[in-house]
């Protein structure tokens, strides 16, 4: 087990209103080695002025994340089984809807992995069955209840 940390800071702007829900969403994450990342919601949840575009949103966060396990465990089994990357770029997006209860929820998804290998790939085969173990193997997967699709450019 390990256990893992961020902090998440918001302050209202002196004098700033915030019965009337015309407040800035805009905060900031805090990690453990220092690095704070401007977040905000979505522009497309709560609209300009009261969000940040420039801004990472929950959303946007939430398929990162995936890619980014999804990620380090591909790369550790193409290690190991001896291919070598010189690049990995996942282009994922993530899919907001109604799910059967009629709750919004994140619906799917879909890791789109372009790999730049050196020397040769793996066959279809082999890159299928990286694929699968990494998804099998990424905690963060297995701790949602969203689709996660991976298809590779």
């Amino acid at each position: 087990m390990s256990t893992h940390t961020a902090t998440v800071v918001w302050t209202r702007a002196a004098d700033a209103p915030f019965k009337d829900n015309k407040y800035s969403r805009a905060h900031d994450w805090r990690f453990d080695g220092g690095t704070v990342v401007p977040a905000s919601s979505s522009p497309q949840v709560v609209r300009l002025p009261w969000s940040r575009a420039d801004a990472v949103d929950p959303e946007e966060a939430f398929v990162a994340s995936l890619s980014s396990c999804h990620m380090l465990f591909f790369l550790s089994y193409a290690a190991a089984a001896g291919f070598v990357i010189d690049r990995y770029e996942d282009e994922a997006l993530g899919e907001t809807g109604k799910d059967a209860s009629g709750v919004v929820s994140m619906l799917r998804v879909r890791l789109r992995p372009h790999i730049a290998w050196v020397g040769d790939p793996p066959s279809p085969d082999q890159l299928s069955e990286l694929h699968h173990r990494s998804h099998a193997s990424c905690y963060i997967a297995n701790s949602v209840k969203s689709e996660v699709i991976v298809e590779p450019r």
